[in-house]
């Protein structure tokens, strides 16, 4: 069952960027002129670029890291930004025109609102070159929160992602208040897989730990900023972004095989073993190689090992729950159609 779910999620994925992201590329719309980044944020973008320093930081925020998916039937791929930001930098506060609400329900708390808008410029980066600007994005959100147990000094993550051509980049990024008079920019270079790197081996991109995941009915055809979440087409995921988990849970993985090829009839074939390994290269678990159609990978593993007890002259195997710890987790990919390899490690922690 666990697989034939795994099968579903990917088919629906590919189906729905197949449809959506795809199409929406073919036919580009070019932002309204009033979109456009305003002359104060972009001047001060600009002013850093070469020293990958912010000139701005009225809204402190950090970009942490970059999630890469592809977009199927081309050789771009789908950049995700992530970002923390402070819920007081966010600029909560409660609305000043009156909320509509339902006058038969009982008073409730208005809700607190942030708005924001966040700028990107990206710039493709080739040695000996000066950066070339490649994109330039505009990202309206709004954001709601309750009032009670509303904390201004959490810090929270949101996120959003854009469809690139292989190459190594260089992303500017403004998160502005509405007014273009408070904002803070940030620089993050990143690279998406190019079909040279996956000519002779196979890469993955991020293998993601799933806390959830769920799909919308419409794909996500432009740029929006989610709170807590990825959003790839179809696909809504929350990711265990510190790989932690309690013990005997297991961990849920999603991720792409860069460089698997199809058969004459347009199927993959690629096998996978998984193994988990203590600190010390000592292996806890062993899983059986498993065979897979697609290059997109959803699984769960259960993180139980199999252990053989010695109690005089008798021999007993046993299962158990893995215990608390660090652990890397090992996956050897085979493509049995090209006879390309690959091997990925993560890091995680059980507690």
């Amino acid at each position: 069952m666990k697989k034939t779910i795994a099968l579903l999620i990917a088919a629906g994925i590919t189906l729905g960027l197949a449809s959506g992201l795809v199409m929406a590329q073919e036919k580009p719309a070019a932002p309204p002129a009033q979109n456009r980044i305003p002359k104060p944020v972009k001047t001060a973008m600009e002013e850093g670029l070469a020293a990958r320093v912010s000139a701005k930081a009225d809204i402190p925020f950090s970009i942490t890291e970059n999630i890469f998916m592809p977009v199927p039937g081309q050789t771009a791929s789908y950049i995700f930004l992530l970002l923390n930001v402070k819920n007081a930098d966010m600029g909560f506060a409660i609305p000043p025109t009156p909320q509509v609400v339902d006058p038969t329900a009982p008073p409730a708390a208005p809700k607190l609102l942030a708005r924001v808008y966040t700028f990107v410029q990206f710039y493709k980066l080739q040695d000996g070159k000066a950066p070339n600007l490649e994109k330039e994005i505009y990202i309206p959100a709004a954001f709601q929160a309750d009032q009670d147990g509303f904390n201004p000094e959490a810090v929270e993550w949101y996120s959003f992602g854009y469809p690139l051509a292989p190459g190594k980049y260089l992303a500017a990024v403004a998160l502005s208040s509405p007014d273009f008079q408070k904002f803070g920019v940030q620089y993050y270079e990143f690279a998406l897989p190019t079909p040279q790197e996956i000519s002779d081996k196979l890469i993955t991109s991020p293998v993601l730990f799933m806390n959830n995941y769920a799909q919308t009915e419409q794909p996500e055809t432009q740029a929006e900023l989610h709170k807590g979440l990825l959003a790839w087409s179809i696909a809504r995921i929350t990711p265990n972004r510190e790989r932690t988990i309690k013990v005997a849970d297991a961990i849920d993985l999603f991720f792409f095989v860069y460089g698997a090829k199809p058969n004459a009839t347009g199927r993959f074939d690629l096998q996978i073993e998984f193994e988990v390994d203590q600190m010390d290269g000592k292996p806890a678990i062993k899983f059986a190689p498993g065979d897979f159609k697609s290059p997109l990978i959803s699984l769960p593993l259960q993180m139980k090992q199999t252990l053989e007890v010695t109690t005089g002259d008798k021999k007993e195997v046993k299962q158990q729950d893995l215990p608390a710890g660090s652990y890397t987790l090992l996956a050897k990919i085979s493509d049995k159609v090209s006879g390309l390899k690959g091997e990925q490690k993560i890091q995680f922690t059980i507690k």
